[in-house]
């Protein structure tokens, strides 16, 4: 037993117990003369007088007072719906991933730590998990392979949907199996479902730094390209969004990335159908970045080349080329019946402004 709550479990036992004992009796005492007992003093070795009976079951009830039982129910995981605030993907859970909680369930009977779920009355299932999604899944498969007598430990409480996203976000925010991308998701959709859009505020509500979540929101900014290009959701960092974000908002290097991330996207799906090891998570960023060192030169755009218009307005045609080493070459074709003389009028200031007359 150990910790402060092995220490609480001794005093409420050992209280207890001391309920119903039956107090030793006195010791004789030789009579003395009266005051005698006042004048006699205390023998070095005499033990103080312990608490009385009264004092230890006043103790004992204190302590039991004091201890909170949380009411825990048996439920088996159809009944529950998966809350979609969770961080953690569902839908991306497997055995592989929840091995370890398989076999510690399979073995106990039950999940030790209950789950947390809150009351859904008029929905499909009567409960919504919103804490426990891998012991959920855990629970599920054993029912799928055999096992249909283990139940699912819960909690209920009364949350809103913040207070649900404040809960699982405690739970789920040390866990390293819960990837950065997938909470960096869960924080996205937080800020906008239950923070009006305000990231300070949200900050403040989960007592984290506003740099923490400004950094978490910019992975989650991440297309989904990059974000294919990683070979697994959980090779995707918080580093990697800081250092790639800032580079594909920057028009100049947005489209050389995509494309980069495509190439390794392809490259590791290759990799995967051949068994062969997978670009690791800081390699991919590497090239994701190398990607953005030489700006993409944006395609010149096609000169126009000038129109030969007439005094008045008709369009005489176009002047092709002016150069001085080649001459000036001229597109003659007449809109709406210009005469010979608009013709001439109008090719006259063209020809002395070319460039072969200038020295």
């Amino acid at each position: 037993m150990s910790g402060a709550g092995g220490k609480r479990r001794s005093l409420l036992a050992n209280a207890i117990e001391s309920i119903g004992t039956t107090p030793a009796p006195a010791a004789t005492v030789e009579a003395v003369p009266a005051g005698a007992l006042a004048e006699r003093p205390a023998a070095a070795d005499e033990a103080p007088a312990g608490p009385s009976f009264l004092e230890r079951r006043g103790v004992a009830f204190d302590e039991i007072a004091r201890t909170v039982k949380r009411l825990t129910i048996r439920l088996k995981p159809s009944e529950c719906s998966i809350w979609p605030g969770n961080a953690r993907d569902y839908a991306a859970l497997g055995y592989e991933r929840c091995a370890s909680l398989i076999e510690s369930i399979r073995e106990e009977g039950t999940n030790r730590e209950p789950v947390v779920v809150r009351r859904t009355p008029h929905a499909e299932h009567p409960y919504e998990l919103i804490v426990g999604t891998r012991r959920h899944f855990s629970v599920s498969w054993l029912h799928a392979n055999n096992h249909s007598e283990i139940e699912l430990v819960a909690r209920i409480e009364t949350l809103d949907d913040e207070g649900a996203f404040r809960l699982a976000d405690l739970e789920n925010r040390e866990r390293e199996d819960v990837t950065d991308i997938e909470r960096a998701r869960n924080y996205q959709h937080a800020v906008d479902a239950y923070y009006s859009g305000v990231r300070a505020r949200m900050a403040d509500r989960l007592a984290i730094p506003k740099q923490n979540l400004h950094n978490l929101l910019q992975l989650a900014e991440l297309p989904e390209e990059v974000v294919g290009a990683f070979a697994e959701a959980a090779d995707i960092k918080v580093r990697h969004g800081m250092r790639l974000s800032p580079l594909l908002k920057d028009p100049r290097y947005r489209d050389a990335i995509l494309g980069e991330a495509l190439k390794i996207g392809a490259e590791q799906q290759a990799l995967r159908d051949g068994g062969s090891p997978k670009i690791e998570g800081v390699k991919v960023c590497e090239r994701l970045a190398a990607a953005a060192t030489t700006p993409v030169k944006p395609k010149a755009a096609p000169k126009t080349k000038p129109a030969l218009t007439s005094s008045s307005g008709r369009q005489i045609g176009q002047v092709l080329t002016d150069t001085r080493a080649r001459g000036i070459t001229l597109n003659i074709n007449p809109k709406g019946g210009a005469t010979v003389e608009e013709i001439l009028e109008t090719l006259r200031p063209v020809i002395e402004a070319a460039q072969f007359t200038r020295k």
